[in-house]
């Protein structure tokens, strides 16, 4: 018979001091592995690709023509390239919707412009705001609008524009590039001070909405200046007069509304940058300061100027600042209005 003892379970290994030695090196290399593979990422510096600048209105309006002088530079100043993505309708938020859908890397950007302060008061399902969805990085340029007037239309100056609006009413049309659109609220606190009542055509853009006034399907529109420059000194438009507190340079014998007729009337298309929230600050900062030289740079500041734009520069926290402020603003014309909301 054997000596052996029966086996009534599993074996069991010593653990030797070895082992645990051996075991607690392996661990820390794992960690430093880890930690260097950390390091190494998080010095990966930005941009290390193209980003993509997302605008909400269709190619060959002023939000457009701004993104792409502006955005260049940018480009050239961050050393990748700026993409412009037209992601157009609904005034806008259809744009915004897909850039809350993007990661907070800063690789997609926003163009935020006024149609989207005035969005946060018409839209009423809107979901996506700045502060607690977006951050404000940069504002780009300014510029007033102008009202202009396809040349069938019998109306020669604002007098007998008003006049004419309020022996038809409810019969003239306006174009618009979108619900919301400076091009909008414009007109809107135009009938709203003036007594008038004009109905607005909106399009995906300031490019479509041109298009149809060059050719006079719809015959009246407060436009930003950029568009309709080359059309008014050819005599295909009449401008009227500008939205300004003050005269614009682009149209020196234009009055401003308010000088016309509209004391206190004043209505401007503002464009700047967004970001999701969450996006790291380092590289908010890293974007304003670029789209602060960039705007600065005299080639974007001459072309901008040639197109009827002023441009700005501003900390994140003071463009902020004033987009809810410009929120606050449209809200009262909205309200005042009657304006549907969606």
């Amino acid at each position: 018979m054997s000596n052996d003892r029966e086996k009534t379970g599993p074996t069991r290994r010593r653990v030797t001091p070895r082992c645990i030695r051996n075991a607690v090196a392996l661990a820390s290399a794992i960690l430093w592995t880890a930690a260097m593979c950390g390091t190494v990422f998080a010095q990966v510096p930005y941009p290390s690709r193209p980003v993509h600048l997302v605008v909400g209105f269709a190619a060959g309006g002023p939000s457009d023509t701004v993104a792409r002088v502006a955005g260049l530079r940018m480009g050239e100043i961050l050393g990748q390239q700026i993409v412009i993505e037209n992601r157009t309708g609904a005034g806008g938020t259809i744009a915004t919707e897909y850039v809350a859908g993007m990661a907070p890397d800063g690789y997609t950007l926003m163009l935020l412009t006024t149609a989207n302060a005035t969005n946060e008061t018409l839209f009423r399902s809107m979901q996506y705001k700045v502060g607690p969805h977006f951050t404000a990085v940069a504002p780009l340029a300014e510029t007033n609008n102008v009202l202009v007037v396809h040349p069938s239309l019998p109306a020669t100056n604002m007098a007998e524009f008003i006049a004419l609006a309020k022996a038809k009413p409810d019969e003239l049309f306006y174009a618009t590039a979108g619900i919301g659109s400076s091009t909008h609220l414009s007109h809107a606190l135009f009938d709203m001070m003036a007594g008038t009542r004009m109905k607005p055509v909106h399009y995906r853009g300031g490019g479509p909405a041109m298009a149809d006034l060059l050719s006079g399907q719809v015959k009246i529109m407060f436009s930003s200046i950029a568009p309709v420059i080359g059309a008014v000194r050819e005599g295909r438009l009449r401008a009227l007069a500008t939205t300004g507190a003050k005269r614009d340079p682009a149209f020196p014998e234009l009055p401003t509304v308010a000088e016309a007729v509209l004391p206190g009337y004043e209505a401007q298309l503002w464009l700047g940058l967004a970001v999701r929230a969450g996006t790291p600050p380092p590289i908010v900062d890293r974007l304003a300061a670029a789209a602060a030289q960039a705007v600065q740079a005299p080639q974007v500041k001459d072309r901008l100027g040639e197109l009827g734009f002023s441009t700005l520069t501003s900390t994140p926290e003071k463009f902020e600042t004033f987009y809810k402020g410009e929120v606050a603003k449209w809200a009262k014309v909205i309200e005042a209005t009657g304006m549907p909301r969606q």
